[in-house]
């Protein structure tokens, strides 16, 4: 599709005032989104105040595809926080509204266009050919679009299309809309990202993997990027799934969402060491849920915390590795019996004390220091040859190996953590 190449001028002083009033459809030429692709007309409309403009022919007179880019053909996004930028040959509303020369002239006008009509009920894009321009659709395009009693219908069949939808977009043909139910709630991205306030919907006629628990009418949010791929007819909508969309948060209040955990192992919980928590898929209740191919997360100044009023659950398939170079603490407290269990297997509880390694160490080398000394002076013959002759240094090394032995057998006991447990 031809470009519009003209350059017209932008009156900044408000002087020139937009010819139609009230609310019209144009299909969009141009969307300014940088400052490289047309840098020309980027500085004669606004510089970077010109990002997310449009140009546009008017469906009710369009005009020819060269014409010059104008105050008459130029457009600003109507809400200043909710941008939806349209794609070319999208179709807009276009309203003119008072201008930024209001305080000058009162009378002061531009245009401001509303986001994409919805055209053909897509997600994806709303783009129509010009027939006026000859971009009608070759034959073999046509059978993509058929008629009902409502209207045209677009069914796209033949992996393909031909219409003109900017520099960069390229069309996926199986990105699908979200299959809605009573009082949802969406805000659907172009490339299968979404958000749904919904609800749990227990006798819905097409039945949602969320809804098998509490009441309806009970709220879920769905925070979805990436849409299951499926075999079925690209316009036939699609529910979210949590284990094949590519990555999920859950936000719910009762569901029970069937989470496909990659690991579900919590033999460490074995009596006495607390309760087994609920498999993630079979808990039903108010919990938030991520689920994607890889979870990051990273503090640039402070820490993260995690919180539980209950256990905190580490599982994995591979390894649990940590790295740091500072240090690495455990620490446990309040009243009872609580310990650091190390190797505990399912039904056999870790009940063997780990020997605290500086007290026990310290005693233990005057004790093998003193089986020296005692071993060295039982080295001199005694009584040989007779007469008998004693051998003075046996006696004295003889006292401080039985003293040290003694003092290690008394304290046996403390050299047992009473905290920390393995098996």
């Amino acid at each position: 599709m031809a470009r519009i190449t003209g350059i017209g001028s932008l009156n900044r002083s408000g002087g020139q005032q937009p010819k139609a009033k009230g609310v019209f459809a144009g299909r969009v030429r141009y969307c300014v989104l940088d400052k490289e692709t047309n840098p020309q007309v980027f500085n004669d409309f606004g510089e970077w105040s010109s990002i997310g403009c449009i140009f546009y022919s008017r469906l009710g007179a369009p005009s020819k595809q060269d014409q010059p880019y104008s105050t008459d053909n130029f457009a600003k996004p109507l809400f200043p926080s909710n941008k939806n930028f349209p794609l070319e040959n999208e179709v807009v509303y276009i309203i003119a509204l008072p201008s930024a020369n209001v305080q000058k002239n009162v009378q002061a006008i531009t245009y401001y266009y509303f986001q994409p009509i919805n055209i053909w009920m897509s997600t994806h894009h709303n783009a129509i050919p010009d027939p006026v321009h000859g971009d009608s659709l070759p034959p073999s395009q046509q059978s993509d679009y058929q008629e009902s009693e409502a209207g045209a219908v677009r069914r796209v069949t033949d992996g393909g299309t031909e219409i003109d939808l900017g520099e960069t977009f390229k069309e996926k043909l199986d990105i699908r809309n979200l299959q809605p139910y009573e009082g949802d709630i969406f805000h659907e991205g172009r490339w299968g990202q979404s958000i749904r306030f919904g609800s749990t919907v227990k006798n819905a006629s097409i039945p949602n993997p969320w809804s098998d628990s509490g009441n309806d009418g009970d709220p879920i949010v769905i925070l979805r990027n990436g849409q299951t791929e499926q075999d079925e007819d690209p316009w036939v909508p699609i529910l979210e799934n949590i284990n094949s969309d590519k990555s999920s948060i859950y936000l719910t209040s009762t569901q029970r969402v069937p989470l496909g955990a990659s690991n579900t192992d919590y033999a460490s919980y074995t009596s006495p060491w607390g309760e087994t928590p609920t498999k993630p898929g079979s808990y039903a209740g108010s919990q938030v849920m991520l689920n994607s191919g890889r979870l990051v997360f990273n503090t640039k100044s402070d820490h993260i915390i995690l919180s539980s009023q209950r256990t905190i659950a580490f599982g994995a398939q591979t390894g649990f590795n940590f790295d740091t170079p500072a240090n690495f603490v455990v620490k446990v407290g309040g009243s009872g019996n609580n310990t650091i269990n190390l190797g505990a297997k399912k039904d056999d509880g870790a009940d063997e004390p780990v020997i605290l390694g500086n007290e026990f160490l310290k005693d233990f080398t005057k004790l093998v220091n003193n089986i020296i000394t005692t071993s060295l002076a039982l080295q001199t013959p005694i009584g040989t040859p007779a007469p008998f002759i004693p051998n003075p240094a046996v006696p004295a090394a003889a006292v401080q190996l039985q003293t040290a032995a003694t003092t290690m057998l008394n304290k046996m006991e403390r050299y047992k953590s009473k905290i920390t447990f393995t098996k």
